[in-house]
């Protein structure tokens, strides 16, 4: 069953179907952020050819998750992303939906990370625990999300499974170390396997306290920040019968509606007066 056939009416009269918040994944190449993304919402975001075949992220990739809490277990086990309880069984009750964005790692592709946390509200920072730490992208990332000024930040200790009890100790020593003084320093830090599927409960729980919803004026003109685009129209078309693309990004303020007017920035570059001309559309 998908997650939208279990949202609640009161979730949908507020939100539709949409999730509430944008969270991103942040960190080193090869730690495990689009696993740790298939764990959450069961589909893995890199999906374009290139990305297949040299197994890594290079585009920005999107996924959404319903977390639900049991009432009756005790945190962070009552913690899922089904309406039934992995603990106990018994139903539980929906505490909001998420949007994840997932970030390539590898150094190359750091001006698409960049891209991928300007709509974050909040961060996941992925560190692996059978490698030093901290590694250059961590850090890079770390500080890009400094940069950006994004505080709700939780750090994921990956890959426990690989490594004994005292192997883990001294890698999470290891990130405290690295965090002090940060925008994560005082981030909880949770052991994980992405790949096993162990501490989810504990992950989601982190995210639900520590990652709160942001607060949207919806009465605000509407502001989308956007991410991407597609061209729908066929090779060789025509001028004439070009069509419109389509966008892909996030609201942050305001509602849209059918019909309204819509300005695009910074738009098309006017080579003669070199500036550049907004789109208006509808």
């Amino acid at each position: 069953m998908h997650w939208r056939d279990t949202l609640p009416d009161w979730y949908i009269k507020k939100y539709g179907y949409q999730p509430c918040i944008n969270i991103g994944t942040a960190g080193h190449v090869d730690h495990g952020k689009t696993s740790l993304i298939q764990a959450l919402t069961g589909s893995w975001t890199s999906v374009h050819s290139q990305e297949l075949k040299r197994g890594i992220t290079i585009r920005v990739g999107y996924s959404d998750a319903a977390f639900y809490k049991c009432k009756k277990c005790e945190e962070p086990l009552g913690y899922s992303t089904t309406p039934k309880c992995n603990n106990c069984g018994d139903e539980s009750e929906l505490s909001r939906v998420v949007s994840f964005v997932d970030s390539p790692g590898h150094e190359s592709l750091m001006a698409n990370m960049l891209s991928g946390s300007a709509l974050m509200d909040g961060a996941l920072l992925l560190v692996a625990a059978n490698e030093k730490v901290p590694k250059p992208q961590t850090k890079e990332h770390l500080l890009a999300l400094q940069t950006l000024g994004i505080q709700q930040i939780v750090v994921l200790q990956n890959k426990v499974d690989l490594l004994s009890y005292d192997e883990v100790l001294a890698n999470y020593k290891d990130i405290t170390k690295f965090v002090k003084g940060t925008n994560a320093a005082k981030s909880p830090i949770i052991p994980i396997s992405a790949q096993s599927g162990l501490n989810i409960d504990a992950l989601i729980g982190a995210i639900e306290s520590t990652i709160k919803t942001p607060e949207r004026d919806e009465k605000a003109d509407p502001v989308m920040h956007v991410l991407r685009s597609f061209d729908v129209n066929k090779p060789g078309i025509k001028l004439k019968d070009i069509k419109g693309g389509v966008i892909g990004g996030s609201l942050t303020q305001g509602i849209f509606n059918v019909g309204d007017e819509i300005e695009i920035k910074p738009g098309i570059m006017n080579e003669k007066k070199k500036f550049y001309e907004p789109i208006l559309t509808e």
